[in-house]
């Protein structure tokens, strides 16, 4: 059946359930949503089988048809002999139950805690957590480039975590807890975030501690257009960085009390700082290795590129700029 012959029976078979009353409609409506939701799920990963040109285990062009499984098309390679299906080498491969896939993602859309998102899906916990992070793990990359005319630069520090983790490299702590050290040292996780008046956002985890130089040259310095005018507070590693590559720099004092210089601030990025900050207490603090992939979360939803289950899935499947 075609995707608009089946979203047209679709229509027709959900507005005959909503006539329906009692625990027994109830049941056939949750049934027949778990179907709808596993065929848009399976229609939107062989979306990415149809793109495929290669093999993804030896970059073979001579492929051929191998037969289903689950539902998906599998694929054989002539060249290596080995087949594969369109979540071959991607972080969803072999993760079953796809019929909750698209349910989890909407709660995920509403930035539910792993354990509320778990109970509304019907899965473990531990299932719940799991997917969270490998359905983050390609959506996090999913970033503009290059930001163009007033282009603010700011970071901000978080505590550095080792949630989860089997293997201090420290001494345990109380949650929440308080760095040893007063100021910005290597106890905190260092946040860059870019944003251009446009709106497009870049973030960055680029280590511990201040930033430097040398961390802005390897991830500010790629995402920006080479004709942009870079305002930021006055901290010295960006006056260095931008002189040494020739950017055009105005920067604010912010301790001297200057936080508006005509069109010169950093008030967009210090409000994306705080809404991110704000939406990450729902997590009661998150491990410091996954904090690009709660960044890449908050960036899909704050932009706005990440508004149905549909889209959270394609931005999984599809390497960023696919």
């Amino acid at each position: 059946m075609e995707i608009d012959e089946y979203q047209a029976v679709r229509t027709q078979c959900l507005a005959w359930l909503a006539r329906l009353t009692g625990e027994q409609g109830e049941g056939l409506r949750r049934l027949f949503e778990g179907c709808a939701s596993l065929a848009d799920c399976l229609a939107i990963i062989e979306e990415r089988g149809a793109r495929m040109r290669c093999c993804p285990h030896c970059t073979g062009d001579k492929l051929y048809r191998h037969g289903i499984l689950r539902g998906l098309q599998r694929y054989r390679c002539r060249q290596c002999r080995r087949s594969f299906n369109a979540l071959t080498d991607t972080p969803l491969a072999f993760i079953r139950l796809r019929e909750k896939w698209l349910p989890f993602l909407q709660c995920m859309l509403g930035s539910m805690t792993v354990r509320a998102a778990a109970e509304s899906t019907g899965i473990h916990r531990n299932t719940s957590f799991r997917w969270r992070h490998r359905f983050l793990a390609m959506a996090k990359d999913d970033r503009p480039k290059p930001l163009s005319g007033i282009v603010e630069a700011d970071e901000t520090y978080l505590l550095e975590s080792q949630k989860g983790s089997r293997q201090l490299t420290r001494p345990a702590r109380r949650r929440g807890g308080h760095a040893r050290k007063r100021g910005i040292s290597g106890e905190l996780d260092c946040i860059l975030v870019a944003r251009d008046r446009q709106g497009r956002t870049c973030d960055f985890v680029p280590g511990r501690g201040p930033v430097t130089v040398a961390r802005l040259q390897r991830h500010l310095l790629p995402v920006l257009d080479k004709a942009v005018l870079l305002a930021t507070d006055a901290a010295a590693a960006y006056r260095d960085f931008a002189k040494h590559h020739g950017i055009a720099h105005r920067a604010v004092n912010v301790r001297q009390g200057e936080r508006v210089l005509g069109e010169i601030h950093v008030q967009n990025v210090n409000r994306y700082h705080a809404m991110f900050k704000n939406w990450l207490i729902r997590f009661h603090g998150v491990a410091s290795h996954y904090l690009p992939h709660y960044l890449g979360w908050i960036h899909g939803l704050d932009c706005r590129h990440l508004s149905t289950p549909q889209q959270f899935l394609r931005a999984a499947l599809f390497p960023a700029g696919s």
